[in-house]
């Protein structure tokens, strides 16, 4: 992890401390020390109404938006002693996870207590290694179901009291109506309290905005399987057709090979279908899909979000986007889908693909295949085609009906290109 350098921390290292819903008795001794030794703190309020009289540190409480407050904030104290309050383990989608980030690691003291979702489980005899964790905080609720199978268990991280009553609203929609909720309300404090229903029937009213939610999935039979692994039914997608069909896009992302963290940039994205399915891989994994309709971008968001991935860019006419470098960084990935007869297309793409980047091409034309294979004899990469045949009635039979055979160019972008950006 890089820090910002506009941001390097030159004061004392901040104390970043974890607090239950017990409060200060619930901390160890030296926690309680470092926030003694503090001479100003920041916190939510309610973490900040835990601490007693004798922690006299000025006390201020967060602003809200609070990430773009943070680079003034702290440069307002660089030479004081610093501590923040965080919620159980602050490395748990915690504040300690952006102050990380944007000072580097060895600006912090870290100081956990356990999070919500070790004590979620131990409520629940849940072994934490095999739990599910999805974070509603900041983040959208539809980021759940890419992780929903029939027997999957979940931790819901809630962003406040509206959230359970909001997920099994979801869980209804999307076929899975019968999982059972339970929300946990301030953990570990005097005021815990567990609730438990089913999702098609939950009615129960908001509660504590300090919650969590335990999901066990089920769904409802013979509802439509979507899981991670690449392929889904055409079906799951709406648009106008321009859609890579599931066997050539389960194929086209084996040849892609999504890591964890990684970034695709999918170049005429028609329904979104390989972005999107990219992005189900994992949940770290990014994706900007270009597309040069405005009603097919507008499609390519509402799939994203009806398949659980609702953070991928969209953005229009990749050419006028690349050349005026409107686009940051650079992709791990890159899916040339459509438009390949584009002038300059390739050559925009290529020189924004870095060394060891991976470029996969589907061609289903004569014009474009011819593209591939000159673009193959200058770069190197692995050329296949592909026929598929779909069973059919006929009568009162079965036939073969083909589909477009498509041709597919792979390659790994090689140091030794001279094309390649050093």
């Amino acid at each position: 992890m890089t820090a910002d350098p506009a941001l390097s921390w030159a004061g004392p290292p901040i104390s970043v401390v974890g607090i239950g819903a017990d409060g200060w008795v619930g901390l160890p001794d030296r926690s309680r020390q470092v926030l003694r030794d503090c001479a100003v703190l920041f916190g939510s309020a309610r973490q900040l109404a835990l601490l007693p009289g004798e922690v006299t540190a000025r006390q201020e409480p967060w602003p809200s938006p609070l990430v773009p407050a943070l680079p003034e904030l702290l440069a307002e104290y660089r030479d004081t002693r610093v501590g923040v309050l965080a919620s159980g383990d602050p490395m748990f989608y915690g504040i300690g996870v952006t102050l990380a980030r944007l000072l580097g690691p060895g600006a912090l003291r870290v100081f956990p207590q356990p999070s919500a979702a070790a004590l979620a489980c131990a409520r629940l005899g849940w072994p934490v290694a095999e739990v599910g964790i999805v974070s509603a905080v900041g983040r959208p609720l539809e980021r759940l179901l890419p992780e929903l199978s029939d027997g999957r268990r979940l931790l819901v991280l809630s962003a406040d009291a509206a959230t359970p009553g909001q997920l099994a609203d979801l869980l209804r929609r999307n076929g899975f109506g019968p999982s059972t909720l339970t929300v946990l309300e301030q953990l570990g404090g005097p005021a815990e309290r567990l609730v438990s229903g089913i999702a098609a029937t939950w009615r129960e009213p908001a509660g504590d905005p300090l919650n969590i939610v335990a999901v066990t999935a089920a769904g409802e039979p013979g509802r439509t399987r979507l899981t991670r692994l690449p392929g889904l039914p055409d079906s799951a997608y709406g648009g106008d057709g321009q859609l890579t069909k599931t066997e050539i896009r389960a194929l086209t992302l084996a040849a892609l090979a999504p890591g964890p963290g990684e970034t695709l940039w999918d170049i005429g994205g028609g329904s979104g279908s390989i972005a999107i399915e990219w992005c189900r891989t994992d949940p770290s994994c990014r994706a900007v899909a270009f597309e040069i309709l405005a009603r097919r971008r507008a499609q390519i968001a509402a799939n994203a979000a009806a398949l659980g991935v609702p953070g991928i860019e969209v953005r229009g006419e990749v050419v006028a986007e690349l050349a005026g470098d409107a686009v940051a960084g650079t992709p791990d990935a890159l899916f040339l889908g459509g438009g390949l007869t584009t002038p300059a297309l390739f050559e925009h793409c290529w020189s924004r693909l870095p060394v060891g980047g991976r470029l996969v091409a589907n061609a289903v034309t004569a014009e474009s295949e011819a593209l591939l294979l000159d673009w193959s004899a200058a770069h190197g990469g692995e050329l296949r085609r592909f026929q598929v045949y779909r069973g059919e009635p006929l009568g009162r039979f079965t036939t073969w009906r083909p589909q477009l055979p498509v041709t597919q160019w792979s390659v790994v972008k090689a140091r030794t290109d001279r094309t390649s950006r050093m």
